[in-house]
């Protein structure tokens, strides 16, 4: 445990990726809350590609604002905070082309845009280099690497006179060493919203490695000379979309394994040791699906400490709390069942400057070969984009530019919070926009009038 400068505890949870919390001990940690008498403790997890330096500086950041904030808000007695540290992964950063703004001669006259996620710019080794950290297993990290020297083996055979038989058979080497990385979860249909694993598990690299290229903007660059070989360039620039489509997956089945598996139980056992003990969850991004997998591993609704979970630009389905009746596509949420674990409003910022949920986020779902182009990111979009969608009772609301924590929230109701006006900086960031731009007070102001509004 530490402490912020005003004396408040501060505990780090780290966490593996199969869900156990490796530090602290559980009954450490259970002991020092009931020694600090917390009875309201922030909870916040970060989202993708985050180093725990990078993780502890956003919560650096937010703490003592969110501390601020809270001061004396009636339903908030004593704070305490805890940081959640998980293996995410993330691939280096590339030169996106950032999508046309509202308002801009292009979004209003609805000229088609080639957009670009910059992957062709990275090479195979790059990208698993990158991601290597974040696998445990000696054999999956020698996996990546082998991906990663055949994509550029692959990239120096293009124009050259190697066989096109032995081009393939070098994609279809590289599928299969994807289709041994694939989370189970995936291989069982777990995921709320699993496009993607059509184009992991692809038995045709093929085609459908080039498909990837299309849809991501790695193909030839317009006026490239076309020839008979720009299938393979294109197909060996989709595979290194497709290791990137691999880190998604991945992602998704870690978070929700140390939400469901981790988080879950630890807050269930405090509130076994410590009944008064409410749980104020935030997440980011991918950490979104993190927390928001916590209600399912928690217990029943009596079991539950959580009294609120405010979605800071979250990285996962927007259909997950749907009602199959209010839902088009006819299912509903992998969470629709558990939001009665919550205790308070569930809350979710959404903003059209994320390009990384709004843009990239549905686009490996594009295989699941079953959608037009209208409806895809409608089916695959993310939280983040456009908030909870077919839920009930739920209401749309906008951060205050002003600031300020009076929202009115009313408990066991789902708000869908317009940020663009606050969270809209993309200054340097063309792939991920401003999905990361939440270090601010509005932000800390809106967790603290979310935790405060329960039963």
């Amino acid at each position: 445990m530490r402490q912020l400068p005003t004396g408040v505890p501060v505990w780090d949870l780290a966490f593996d990726e199969k869900g156990q919390l490796t530090a602290p001990a559980q009954t450490d940690f259970l002991d020092e809350m009931a020694a600090r008498n917390v009875t309201d403790l922030f909870v916040f997890s970060h989202g993708w590609g985050a180093a725990q330096d990078q993780a502890r500086q956003l919560y650096d950041v937010m703490f003592p604002m969110i501390r601020y904030a809270a001061h004396g808000m009636a339903g908030l007695a004593q704070l305490g905070f805890a940081c959640i540290y998980w293996p995410s992964l993330w691939s280096p950063p590339t030169p996106a082309t950032a999508p046309p703004s509202a308002g801009s001669a292009q979004a209003d006259t609805g000229a088609l845009v080639n957009l670009s996620a910059g992957t062709a710019a990275v090479s195979g080794t790059d990208i698993a280099t990158a991601l290597r950290p974040g696998f445990a297993d000696p054999a999956q990290q020698d996996a990546l690497m082998r991906i990663g020297r055949l994509i550029d083996e692959g990239e120096a055979a293009v124009g050259g006179g190697e066989p096109n038989a032995s081009k393939q058979q070098r994609l279809q080497q590289i599928g299969q060493l994807i289709k041994s990385l694939v989370p189970p979860a995936a291989l069982d249909g777990e995921y709320e919203d699993s496009g993607e694993t059509v184009l992991l598990l692809t038995d045709d690299a093929v085609a459908d490695y080039q498909a990837a290229a299309n849809t991501f903007g790695s193909g030839p660059s317009a006026g490239a000379e076309q020839g008979i070989g720009d299938w393979f360039a294109k197909a060996i620039n989709g595979a290194k979309d497709v290791v990137r489509v691999l880190s998604y997956a991945v992602m998704k089945d870690r978070a929700g394994n140390i939400g469901r598996d981790g988080l879950g139980p630890l807050l269930a056992a405090l509130h076994s040791r410590l009944p008064a003990a409410r749980v104020h969850l935030i997440r980011h991004s991918f950490g979104g699906r993190l927390v928001s997998f916590t209600l399912s591993g928690v217990g029943t609704s009596a079991d539950s400490p959580v009294a609120s979970p405010l979605l800071l630009q979250g990285a996962f389905s927007h259909w997950s709390f749907a009602h199959a009746q209010d839902n088009p596509f006819g299912s509903q949420g992998a969470l629709n069942t558990y939001a009665d674990r919550d205790h308070g409003p569930l809350v979710a910022t959404y903003t059209v400057f994320d390009r990384a949920v709004g843009v990239w986020y549905p686009k490996p779902s594009f295989l699941a070969q079953q959608d037009t182009s209208a409806v895809v990111a409608d089916r695959w979009g993310g939280m983040g984009a456009d908030g909870f969608q077919a839920v009930n009772p739920s209401k749309t609301l906008a951060i205050s530019q002003q600031g300020g924590t009076d929202y009115g929230f009313s408990p066991h109701t789902f708000y869908r919070m317009a940020a663009a006006k606050v969270i809209n900086n993309t200054a340097g960031e063309p792939f991920s926009g401003a999905h990361s731009d939440i270090k601010m007070t509005q932000v800390a102001q809106l967790a603290a009038a979310t935790a405060a509004a329960h039963d």
